[in-house]
């Protein structure tokens, strides 16, 4: 599966009942599932462990959970070795393609300026992702 397919069946989760850590979790081990099969953690257990991380960790005042759904992945990827690198690339990866870091920013609430809608972030989290990986 291409990336660009990752890509869109996340974004096919955000509209079918998950939130944005657990669309890109659900898609990214779909595609990847060695690096969850060689964890003791089933893709579905995953998913279910980032239900907390939806919209900014549930007040928008916090990190995106597209961002914390391809970190928590990350650790799984490095099994644990060299990991805060790997997320190094992927926070200044994402932040450059989405504008921030921060749901409310990135959804405009003060500024009334949208800089990435959920969809383009959970894109652009699997494409930093997936560049950082060599998917």
């Amino acid at each position: 599966m291409a990336v660009e397919q990752v890509k869109e069946k996340a974004v096919f989760y955000k509209h079918n009942g998950f939130n944005c850590a657990q669309a890109v979790v659900k898609a990214l081990a779909e595609h990847d599932a060695s690096f969850i099969e060689s964890s003791s953690v089933p893709s579905d257990q995953l998913v279910a462990m980032t239900g907390g991380f939806a919209v900014g960790m549930g007040t928008m005042e916090a990190t995106c959970g597209a961002l914390i759904g391809a970190n928590l992945l990350a650790g799984l990827k490095t099994e644990g070795k060299g990991t805060l690198s790997k997320t190094r690339q992927l926070v200044d990866g994402f932040k450059q393609k989405s504008g921030a870091l921060i749901c409310k920013d990135l959804k405009g609430v003060e500024t009334g300026t949208v800089l990435c809608s959920c969809d383009d972030c959970i894109r652009n989290a699997i494409e930093v992702f997936a560049k950082t990986f060599d998917m």
